[in-house]
Parts: structure tokens; sequence; C-alpha cells
């Protein structure tokens, strides 16, 4: 078998708690970003690029299940377990507004035209707030079938996909008719639904299963069981030809999409992965675990060599000496390696 090349990541630290969720905004001119939901109750703002963090939402006093950006980066939203949805600024980090709920709010989302923001939770009701009247009342979808766990919006915001922590399948509402249109069925209750960059397809992931929907005709495009329990997969979302999964087993796979083979598997995290999601460009994706931290890792290029790394911009660089190795799970900086060389010299 051939010898795997191991993945440095970078790591980072802040989240006293279990990283529950985590939401990449799209490309913006100031870059892209990373957000994160943890049981510490304090979502996180970083450069989505280089993980490096920017700001703290406080606020917050209960632990934050779900985390989402605007299109252009300028707003977070939060869902949380102190019965309330809260939409901060993405750049000054205020508050500027409280939604209170009447349960745990465990999803939220952001419409794309960024004019709405979505919720669901535990009351089992889907809401739709409106970022142009906060005050006004919000609306109210027909009753979900169970306590919400995921909500997203697709087809230029006439639908809304949701489902549900207590049962297994995915529905999707009309939004102008608040009503259930078609359901998506699993086994298991859908732990991560992500809608592609492309708007093609549907990625879920229940029990030990990852499935690709067709997100116009609803079809079941592909379906592969995994190694163990997962809680998150992410399509690659420039090509669509790999796709991430994490679940209890600690690992961060990547697969190939159209045959489902295991190309890497990262090991590093201390405690099951909750949730993982691909950066807005595809060269890197970010992990969230028990452990309380985010790892950010290198899409490995193609027919990379086993002597290669992965610099920050997705660029090879050559040779294994010239990065920092991980040795059994320490990592070695290069000076110091060197001067060890030179002693055992």
């Amino acid at each position: 078998m051939e010898k795997k090349k191991v993945a440095v990541p970078l790591v980072c630290h802040g989240h006293s708690r279990p990283v529950v969720d985590l939401f990449y905004s799209p490309v913006t001119p100031d870059g892209y970003f990373l957000i994160s939901a943890s049981k510490d109750g304090n979502p996180m703002l970083r450069n989505g690029e280089t993980g490096d963090w920017i700001g703290t939402f406080q606020g917050h006093k209960g632990a934050v299940w779900s985390c989402c950006l605007d299109t252009n980066a300028l707003r977070a939203a939060s869902g949380s377990a102190d019965f309330s949805a809260k939409v901060w600024d993405a750049l000054t980090g205020d508050e500027l507004h409280s939604f209170e709920h009447k349960h745990i709010v465990r999803a939220c989302a952001f419409s794309e035209d960024t004019h709405l923001l979505l919720t669901g939770g535990v009351e089992k009701i889907l809401r739709v707030y409106d970022m142009n009247r906060p005050d006004a009342a919000p609306r109210e979808l027909d009753k979900a079938p169970g306590n919400v766990r995921t909500v997203a919006w697709l087809h230029s915001d006439q639908t809304i996909l949701s489902s549900c922590s207590d049962m297994g399948g995915v529905r999707l509402w009309d939004v102008r008719t608040g009503k259930i249109v078609q359901t998506l069925e699993t086994k298991a209750p859908v732990t991560s639904s992500e809608v592609s960059q492309d708007s093609r397809f549907i990625t879920t992931a229940d029990g030990s299963s990852v499935k690709f929907w067709d997100a116009n005709h609803f079809g079941l495009v592909k379906s592969y069981d995994m190694p163990c329990t997962v809680e998150s997969a992410s399509l690659e979302p420039k090509s669509g030809s790999k796709f991430i999964v994490g679940g209890e087993d600690m690992w961060v796979h990547v697969f190939d999409f159209f045959t489902g083979e295991e190309l890497t598997c990262n090991k590093g995290h201390h405690g099951p992965v909750h949730c993982v999601r691909f950066a807005p460009g595809g060269e890197s994706y970010a992990s969230g675990s028990e452990d309380g931290t985010i790892r950010i890792w290198q899409l490995s290029p193609p027919n990379a060599d086993d002597n290669e790394a992965v610099n920050s911009n997705g660029k090879p660089t050559v040779g294994v000496n010239e990065v920092a190795r991980k040795i059994e799970g320490f990592h070695i900086p290069k000076e110091e390696e060197q001067q060890q060389q030179q002693a055992e010299g």
C-alpha cells in the first residue's frame, strides 16, 4: 500500500467547548470568512484562508448550535440554547437584533439576497424574519413534523430545506405557500445538509450514509456508506469531484465523488468531528470537533508526491525538510530538525 503523506493542518484554538457548526462566506472583496458555533456560547469569526481570529460575538447565555454569514459577510447570525437567534454586525461585532423563541434554536440561515433570516429548532416551527423590518412578527411556515436540526435556502430563495433531529428525511418547503412539497427519504435523521455552490446538488449526512441529491429534480444521484457514523459532509465547490466527511471516528475523510474511493484520511482531532465545510474556492476545508478546535486542511493537489506538502496558497512546496513535520503527533519546526540532524551527524 502506498505511503500517504501526513497532512499538517492549521489549528485554530479559542473555543473552550465543542465546536458544533462551521460556515464559510462566499468570496468577498475582502477575502472570505469562517464563522464557528460552539457550546461555549461565543461564535467566532476568522479569516477563512489563514484561520486567524478576527473577533468573538458576545451576548448569548447558552450553547450556540448554529451560525451563518450573509452573502456579503457583513452580518452574522447565530442560533442558541438560550432560546434566541441573534444577528450581528460582522464588522464591529455589535448585536443588531435578538429574536426570542420559546425553545432552543438549532439552525439559522440567511437568504441568498440577504433580506431574510430563517430559523428552526425544538419548537418545530420554521420562522422567516424580514431583515428590513426586524421588529415585525416573523412569518411562520406550517408546523414541521419534528425538532428542526438543519435549514437551508435554495432556488433563489423560493424553496426552504429542513431536516429533523428525531426522524429521517429532508423536507422541501415552497416559500410562497409555506407548505412541504417534497420529502427526500433517509433512514436516519439528517445531521448535515448543504446546497452546493452551483445549486445543483444537496449533500446530506444521515447515520453512516452520505447522499447527493439533484437539487432541481430531487432524485438521489449518489449514496455512499461510510465506515462509521457521520455527522457532516461537504462537496468540493468548484469541480464537485471530491467530498469530505467527519464523524465519530475523529478523522476527516476525503472521498472521490464519482467512485466513493477514499483519497485521504486526516487524523488530528481528539474527539468526534461535528462539522466539516469546504472553503468557497475548494482549495481547503475546515473541521470542527468535540475537542474544541477548528482545523483547516489543504486539499491535496492532483498527483501530489508523497514528499510534497501544501502551503497556505494551495501551491505545492517540495521537500519534507522544508516544512514543519508531524512525527508521532509532535510538530518539529525546521530549525530544530536541522539542529537535530547536525547533532546526529
